[in-house]
């Protein structure tokens, strides 16, 4: 009986605790809430008597520090971008893409990396500046040539020297961008007569002369030049344009190929000679044929171009996807034999060598591309 009584009491004890714990806390979230709202009260009031003083002093000065206020932000987002730019871009450079290193690389190719290396390649050849070099204590026309990268020959025809001709320190040589020749336009020439001086005998290899990014035409469609103006020739050699544009020619259509699957091995396209190879200023590989010929498909795959859609200086063409990342292109047709969508075997005619477009002879212009990028068709035509 006892026990029953004492266990009631210390049940009732801790009843009245826990009342009592419970009201401490009301009264505890009371007084803070109270606290709280007097004290942001206070805050918000004086954050407003401010904001008002500064909008009546603005207000007042109509715009008077507007210009101040314009440097101070400028002086400011620089400061930002001096002190944490360096270290957003180390980030990203040292592979702060989830631990996964740099999405792009020199070896993958692909159009970003291929259009910077590019634009290097364009700045190697000076953007097609002739320098003047001063010749040296002790240099040769080895030494010279080398050094820039060019032909002993390109210097001695630019400076009408021979080979047994003798050159001292501090004469002046003049330095070509790239190997070949330098003409000056005489009346009545044209890029055909002017690439057969040079030796580039077939219409089709005066080619050159129009990719060469830094020759200039007075008509860019008819190539037409300036008396007294200047041309590079590369790979021309001392003795010694009409584009044909028109809609679109089909003859008779290959059929379908039905299921195909690339082989990623590149068959050559067509049959004659290699009138202009992989440059920097023409990733492409140009076979001219003067009796033309068929186009083969390079590999199996689905015709996504076919035709003359936008005027452009490729002509007739048609592009090939292998499903495999590479895409093949064939311009420059004076027939197309596929139509778009159409699937077509490694080996089956797509078309015949022409010079429609941009072309200054019959050839085709063959481009093997990856991700944007153009490839050197040579390193993959066995």
């Amino acid at each position: 009986m006892k026990f029953l009584y004492l266990a009631l009491m210390l049940n009732r004890f801790s009843l009245q605790k826990q009342s009592q714990l419970q009201r401490d806390l009301r009264e505890y979230a009371s007084f803070l809430g109270t606290y709280i709202k007097n004290r942001g009260y206070g805050w918000f009031s004086r954050f407003e008597v401010g904001k008002d003083f500064l909008v009546d002093l603005l207000y007042k000065k109509r715009g008077r520090y507007a210009r101040p206020f314009l440097h101070f932000g400028t002086l400011a987002l620089v400061f930002l971008l001096i002190t944490i730019g360096p270290l957003v871009f180390r980030q990203e450079s040292e592979g702060g893409t989830g631990g996964v290193g740099p999405i792009l690389n020199a070896a993958t190719a692909y159009a970003p990396d291929f259009y910077t290396l590019q634009a290097e390649e364009v700045a190697q050849y000076r953007g097609g500046e002739i320098i003047t070099h001063v010749v040296e204590e002790g240099e040769t026309l080895s030494s010279i040539a080398a050094r820039y990268g060019l032909r002993v020959e390109t210097i001695l025809w630019e400076n009408n020297l021979t080979e047994k001709s003798a050159i001292k320190p501090g004469q002046e040589l003049r330095i070509l961008p790239v190997d070949g020749v330098r003409h000056k336009v005489a009346r009545g020439e044209t890029i055909y007569s002017i690439a057969k001086r040079y030796g580039l005998t077939e219409a089709s290899q005066a080619q050159v002369i129009v990719d060469y990014p830094f020759n200039e035409f007075l008509n860019d469609e008819t190539f037409e030049l300036a008396v007294g103006q200047y041309v590079m020739v590369p790979d021309g050699v001392p003795p010694a344009v009409t584009a044909v544009a028109g809609p679109t020619r089909r003859g008779v259509l290959t059929p379908d190929a039905g299921t195909v699957s690339a082989t990623g091995a590149f068959i050559w396209p067509t049959a004659g000679q290699i009138s202009q190879g992989y440059r920097f200023y023409h990733k492409a590989l140009d076979i001219s044929n003067r009796a033309g010929g068929a186009i083969l498909a390079a590999d199996a795959g689905v015709v996504t171009v076919a035709g003359w859609p936008d005027g452009s200086g490729y002509g007739n063409r048609v592009i090939i996807d292998h499903g495999n990342g590479y895409v093949t292109l064939y311009a420059h047709m004076s027939v197309v034999q596929v139509q778009v969508g159409q699937r077509v075997n490694r080996g089956d005619v797509i078309g015949q060598m022409g010079s429609t477009g941009r072309s200054t002879g019959v050839h085709l212009h063959f481009e093997i591309r990856q991700g944007g990028a153009l490839l050197d068709p040579s390193s993959f035509l066995r």
